[in-house]
């Protein structure tokens, strides 16, 4: 996988999250679900979605008329990638000072500070 294929843009991020959850979808149908979160033109989402047709990052097929775009990259793969770049470039390549971060700007449920220390649980006895 190539680097611009595993990391899209924020634009083509929020095509994909769409994507991930119902695909294959339409034009039409993406640029629907866009306009219930912010104000885009159907040719700008169609431009985005033709290049990222050509950056490999969806695929298209006809149906009828139209075109069906799905996503051709995997979310947890995507997800993984922009993370592990974010903890590169942001963190200096340290988890741990992104949790220490992440953790002391946010209130923090219990329910979630029991799920992080089971997770911790699982990767100790794991190694």
């Amino acid at each position: 996988m190539s680097k611009e294929k595993s990391n899209p843009t924020a634009a083509e991020l929020e095509i994909l999250n769409i994507l991930w959850e119902k695909e294959p979808l339409s034009v039409k149908e993406i640029h629907g679900e866009l306009l219930k979160k912010k104000d885009v033109g159907y040719t700008t989402a169609l431009k985005i979605m033709q290049n990222m047709t050509g950056k490999g990052l969806l695929t298209r097929t006809l149906n009828g008329k139209s075109h069906l775009y799905s996503s051709a990259l995997k979310k947890e793969e995507t997800q993984s990638s922009l993370l592990a770049k974010f903890i590169d470039t942001a963190f200096a390549g340290s988890a741990s000072n992104l949790m220490m971060q992440l953790l002391g700007n946010k209130k923090t449920s219990k329910a979630e500070l029991d799920e992080i220390k089971k997770i911790i649980d699982d990767m100790e006895q794991n190694k």
